[in-house]
């Protein structure tokens, strides 16, 4: 493979437009682009994510989810492309169960926080929500894959659940949000 990034500064999207993966170019403010920028800080959330003290285990999974939205990306910048798969899909669940196994039932709703493992993590479940929510755009007005929003409701799904595993493994509870705190002043 020949060097694809070897001249970063190309001027070409001066004009405030940027080029799509089959050639094409659009609006850097089209909702492809913004689905596409925020996958991309959702990948960079990871990426920062992955600098915490984390569990192998975890660790290897975060990286993973990383390749696995480079490959969301991809298929955001060709329209009808598609290279995620059901199994893509199979795959969060299966961890989705995995890591939500032991973790005790909750009877309330729980703030970002506990480590900072799990606030990171909780930050990048944030960032995956609005993802989504971009992908969900576009997907109202062009043609994008199913699979491109099962994945990032998942993967938000799961990095709840992993937000409260990371605190469970350093023996840190979760926040609790206290509906009634108001009264306590």
């Amino acid at each position: 493979m020949g060097h694809r990034l070897s001249k970063i500064t190309t001027r070409t999207g001066d004009d405030g437009t940027t080029g799509l993966g089959d050639g094409s170019r659009v609006s850097k403010d089209c909702e492809r682009i913004e689905a596409l920028g925020a996958v991309d800080e959702l990948n960079n959330s990871i990426g920062m994510l992955l600098t915490a003290e984390l569990p192998n285990d975890v660790r290897e999974l975060l990286l993973d989810i990383q390749h696995s939205l480079f490959d969301l990306g991809g298929e955001l910048s060709i329209p009808g492309y598609e290279l995620l798969s059901s199994s893509d899909i199979s795959s969060l669940e299966a961890y989705l169960e995995k890591y939500n196994e032991n973790l005790t039932p909750l009877k309330d709703f729980i703030l970002p926080g506990g480590t900072n493992a799990a606030a990171l993590c909780h930050a990048a479940r944030g960032i995956c929500r609005r993802a989504e929510r971009k992908v969900v755009s576009l997907s109202n007005r062009s043609e994008t894959s199913p699979l491109a929003r099962q994945y990032l409701n998942r993967l938000s799904d799961l990095l709840f659940v992993l937000s409260r595993y990371l605190n469970h493994c350093a023996h840190a509870k979760d926040v609790i949000w206290q509906r009634d705190r108001r009264g306590k002043r």
